[in-house]
């Protein structure tokens, strides 16, 4: 049981981090391509970086809002979860019982054995072994909805940093350049850091954001020229 409540610790873990990376990405595609829109449309430096510093900051809030919320409506579902089998555990022991043996017989466990090991595994600990079985629950251990909004904040924030400063501090012919360089290896970065967490292969994911990065920047460069013609 110790072991499965340090794996559940782990996953949340892993879940703000990955919150974080998911954050990150989103900062620096939203920033670079409002960085880009306005900067075709004017030269104006502090114009340029006014749009980008308020999309950063939408962003960043907008993403710790949306995690705060996804999280606490998964934390309300298991706790609605544990409820109905406090409930359950009062008005139906019997029924309870069976469905821990049936679990136990379907990973070829003998009836007879199983249906000891429910038994004694009610008698011990009744709401923990129901809610894990049932819905694959850790009692007592949810996801904090705070933890993961923070995370998505300080990420997005952190993630339109790096196109804003690359727009906002390099001048002349060397503005733009720099500006594709800095997306280019923040977003190869963030896949980088999304492979490893979500142990996927890294080579797909590095190009697969690099190429969603040219193709954001390229899109919003385009936008930006048309407006820039009415």
């Amino acid at each position: 049981m110790e072991k499965k409540k340090q794996t559940a610790t782990m996953d949340e873990r892993l879940n703000t981090l990955r919150a974080g990376v998911l954050g990150s990405n989103d900062g620096i595609l939203t920033v670079v391509g409002v960085l880009f829109s306005v900067a075709v449309a004017t030269p104006n430096i502090f114009t340029i970086f006014i749009a980008g510093l308020s999309d950063l900051l939408a962003c960043a809030f907008s993403m710790a809002s949306g995690e705060y919320a996804s999280v606490s409506s998964q934390r309300d579902a298991e706790s609605s979860s544990v409820e109905k089998e406090r409930y359950l555990l009062k008005n139906d022991l019997a029924g309870e019982k069976k469905i821990v043996q049936e679990f136990y017989m379907s990973r070829g466990i003998t009836e007879e054995t199983a249906k000891e090991i429910a038994d004694e595994l009610i008698a011990k600990k009744p709401l923990e072994t129901m809610v894990s079985i049932k819905y694959n629950i850790e009692l007592n251990h949810y996801m904090n909805p705070w933890s993961a909004a923070f995370s998505s904040l300080f990420s997005a924030a952190l993630g339109g940093l790096f196109p804003l400063i690359a727009m906002s501090l390099t001048s002349g012919i060397y503005r733009w350049p720099a500006t594709i360089l800095a997306v280019i290896v923040s977003v190869g970065l963030t896949g980088f850091m999304s492979a490893k967490l979500g142990d996927g292969k890294v080579k797909v994911a590095v190009i697969r954001n690099i190429i969603i990065g040219i193709l954001t920047m390229i899109i919003h460069y385009a936008m930006g020229k048309l407006m820039n013609e009415f």
